[in-house]
């Protein structure tokens, strides 16, 4: 997604550059870190009974030699069936319309275009900018190439029964809302897909309110309000991170990238006004303490991190 679609949000200056293929890191203000391409490689693809090939570190770079590589050919029955989100398989035939990428691709209705810079295409299809996964295809995701999602970090401070903040080693405590996917059974942001046609603003409200408000199965009344609130709630927010996710259904044709968006409640009030309530593809969601030791889906942990760090939190 462009990021001419945020214009409510403040967005800092980022640089993505390839420290070996294997790290992607992007810096703002002076502020590193890095995600490891490792999830991407997990012998096993999510929701499957598909083996990658392995892939040790030190050939994930596409500019190592590695002639014994031989990835695994998986693209999912789901997807096949082409739901409106899934592009065509393009190796089986040319499409109707060829696939423009790098680029807003208007006539699929999606933006091709990767937040690390242009990538590869190799064969007629895109090639992961970040290094080999062991599998060919597009696994679980429908996109060649890059597939966007949206994720919205919503924080509080964590307060006593008094209404003071809880403190640790000095610094404030930040909490979370967190869900518990339904696929996989980790916790994780409740963000989701871009769906085509759609925004990243949109999509970060639509997620939150179908997955920690359980939105799709209120009443017209109740979803109206939701809707209006959150409609207020998600007017500013901060940009945390934009790009590469390391996540499990990455292959090296089609893998996940995202923009993580902080949604700060400083009062503590504004959420108060909802309760939170499972719904979607979330099985549980909870406020969650933040610190070292949450465990989350992907990288997930990486954005929370930033955001702790941004707001001077305990960590």
């Amino acid at each position: 997604m462009l990021l001419r679609q945020f214009p409510k949000i403040r967005v800092g200056i980022f640089t993505f550059i390839a420290a070996s293929s294997a790290v992607v890191q992007a810096t703002q203000t002076g502020l590193c870190y890095s995600i490891m391409h490792t999830k991407a490689r997990t012998p096993e693809y999510p929701r499957s009974n598909a083996k990658k090939f392995l892939v040790p570190a030190e050939f994930v770079d596409w500019k190592v030699p590695f002639p014994e590589y031989k990835p695994v050919d998986y693209t999912s029955k789901h997807i096949l069936q082409m739901p409106p989100y899934a592009d065509p398989d393009i190796r089986k035939g040319p499409a109707n319309v060829p696939l423009k990428y790098n680029a807003l691709d208007t006539t699929y209705n999606t933006d091709r275009k990767s937040y690390i810079g242009e990538y590869e295409v190799v064969q007629g299809v895109p090639r992961n900018p970040v290094g080999r996964t062991g599998m060919i295809g597009r696994g679980d995701l429908g996109r060649w190439g890059p597939n966007h999602a949206a994720d919205p970090v919503v924080t509080r401070w964590k307060r006593d029964s008094s209404g003071e903040k809880v403190m640790k080693e000095g610094k404030p405590v930040l909490e979370i809302v967190a869900i518990q996917r339904r696929d996989c059974k980790e916790w994780a942001l409740p963000g989701g897909m871009v769906d085509p046609g759609d925004t990243v603003t949109n999509t970060l409200k639509k997620e939150f309110g179908e997955e920690a408000l359980n939105s799709l199965e209120v009443s017209p009344e109740e979803n109206k309000r939701i809707q209006e609130s959150l409609e207020h709630l998600f007017h500013h927010g901060t940009l945390v991170f934009q790009g590469y996710i390391d996540d499990p259904r990455n292959t090296d044709n089609a893998w996940m990238e995202s923009q993580a968006v902080n949604f700060h409640d400083d009062s503590g009030n504004a959420f108060n006004k909802f309760t939170l309530q499972a719904g979607d593809d979330a099985q549980n969601v909870k406020w969650v303490e933040v610190s070292h030791e949450l465990r989350l889906y992907a990288n997930h942990l990486d954005l929370v991190k930033e955001v702790a760090m941004k707001h001077k939190a305990y960590w």
